[in-house]
């Protein structure tokens, strides 16, 4: 049985509640809450206004490969979206109007740097610690601080060395000239997919470091015209009919990667056929053509959606090194080879530390227990989102949670939906405080990992895994549809409530 969800009208004020971070999902979950009238609410962002990762990654040909009908939430159609795949600035400008007309973005506070979080068991609160020392009280904690929020830089000998300007992707120097210049770029990810092929007429040379080769498949991208526009806007079923089937088609590709026979077989097929034809039309170079060769399953890795990438590594003064990186040197990056790559400027294009969740906030729960300590071996909560002895601590986008194909928006909508119910239940005086039960989160742990066993992801290392090649900690091993119908309704017997402990009595010294 649910607890009692009065309308806004209705509800009598609801606990203060904390959201960390100011993206798709502390967002979305910030507008779930004041639904359902939770209105003492604060979304607490360390940047300088909101967007998440589509504030950060900024760099030449950013763009989103999920469609723009199904990456929006479900409740802003946006009728005019430009082209059937975003491009950052488009989604960035979107998630502010969002924010901006539903009125969360009167609560968010920017420029505060939350890096710690300590329960406290006398008052059933927590305290937030900020980087510049302020202390803010809340009865509820939601992390959104995302899978893909702090980049990684690889720990290479010399890295510090370079004499030229150096970045990450996802912190991209505009300021910094690239024309003509010799480029290096370490890495061949999704993101270096993108900004690859949009700097490489500009550049003088460019040397692209590949420790594994992606497989890309043609992007359908095309722009909406006006008829577009006009239809969207006048009958906003065209454009729901678009978001249906793109969620059909992306539910299926979920279905081929964790291994669902009904649909694996033929549709990884039909990507083989869709990544060799275009690789063998847009590399003419049968050397370079194996070199782009992945050497392993399909759907492994992340899938990537482009029709300008193969071009790009295809021109003349662009240079594929499969060679292991050793070593950043003054003058340039040094292969395990020996051989010495110049270049004048260095471009990190190697993702993200997507499972050390909740990385830099030093959180701690009942007793003083550390997160860090209890995820040490993998980070792990009941349906993604509450960790046992962390109570009213909730995670969106948290542990098992990420998709290989389809719009995370419809997992992280599904969890703030589920975070609402249980707050509102915590207003309305059925409890106080409360956490997965440790059973069932050891439970529902042995199951996401004995499915994710008969998965693609297991053939592989990539950043699905923890420590590349252990257990799976970041993804979701089942359909959306499965995830949004148990999150849909909260368990409260799955839930375990915490006592509030009585504070201690202070010394009383005699005369």
């Amino acid at each position: 049985m649910t607890a009692p969800t009065p309308s806004p009208s209705t509800a009598r004020p609801g606990p203060r509640v904390a959201v960390i971070g100011a993206g798709f999902g502390g967002l979305g979950t910030a507008v779930s809450l004041l639904r359902a009238g939770i209105d003492d609410l604060v979304v607490l962002e360390r940047a300088e206004e909101v967007g998440g990762v589509w504030r950060d990654n900024t760099y030449p040909g950013a763009a989103c490969d999920v469609p723009s009908a199904l990456y929006s939430w479900s409740f802003a159609p946006n009728p005019e979206w430009p082209r059937r795949y975003p491009a950052q600035p488009v989604i960035l400008d979107y998630i502010r109007r969002v924010a901006h007309d539903t009125g969360v973005l009167d609560k968010v506070r920017t420029g505060v740097d939350v890096v710690a979080a300590a329960y406290d068991e006398s008052s059933a609160t927590w305290t937030l610690r900020t980087a510049a020392g302020e202390e803010i009280t809340a009865d509820v904690v939601v992390s959104a601080v995302g899978q893909l929020s702090n980049p990684v830089v690889p720990d290479l000998p010399g890295r510090e060395s370079f004499s030229g300007p150096m970045f990450h992707s996802a912190q991209w120097r505009h300021d910094v000239p690239l024309a003509g210049k010799r480029v290096a770029v370490v890495g061949t990810g999704a993101s270096a997919i993108q900004f690859v092929p949009g700097i490489v007429d500009e550049v003088g040379a460019m040397t692209v470091f590949q420790r594994s080769a992606p497989y890309i498949v043609p992007k359908p991208d095309r722009a909406y015209t006006g008829l577009h526009h006009r239809l969207f806007r006048r009958w906003p079923v065209t454009q729901r009919f678009g978001r249906s089937l793109t969620w059909v088609l992306s539910e299926r590709l979920n279905g081929a990667i964790t291994g669902d026979g009904r649909v694996a077989r033929p549709l990884k097929a039909a990507f083989k056929v869709a990544w060799r034809a275009q690789l063998r039309r847009q590399v003419p170079d049968p050397a370079l053509r194996r070199a782009l060769r992945p050497d392993y399953p399909l759907g492994c890795k992340r899938i990537l959606f482009s029709n300008d990438w193969y071009p790009a590594l295809a021109r003349p003064h662009v240079d594929v090194v499969t060679e292991r990186v050793s070593a950043v040197e003054p003058a340039g990056v040094r292969t395990a080879d020996g051989r010495l790559h110049e270049a004048d400027v260095l471009i990190w294009g190697t993702g993200f530390a997507a499972t050390e969740f909740l990385a830099g906030i030093d959180v701690r729960g009942a007793g003083g227990v550390p997160l860090h300590e209890v995820w040490a071996d993998g980070a792990h909560a009941h349906l993604g989102i509450t960790v046992p002895g962390f109570p009213n601590l909730f995670c969106v986008y948290g542990p098992n949670t990420n998709l290989g194909g389809s719009s995370i928006l419809g997992m992280t909508e599904a969890q703030a939906g589920w975070i609402a119910q249980v707050v509102r239940g915590i207003a309305d005086g059925r409890a106080r405080a409360v956490a997965a039960s440790p059973d069932v989160a050891a439970a529902f742990d042995r199951e996401m990992q004995d499915r994710l066993a008969d998965s693609a992801w297991t053939g592989c290392v990539s950043w699905y895994r923890e420590g590349g090649g252990g257990r799976i900690t970041t993804n979701w091993p089942g359909f959306v549809a499965e995830y949004q119908q148990r999150t849909a309704e909260v368990d409260w017997s799955e839930l375990e409530e915490h006592a509030v402990a009585a504070a201690a009595e202070p010394a009383v010294s005699g005369r």
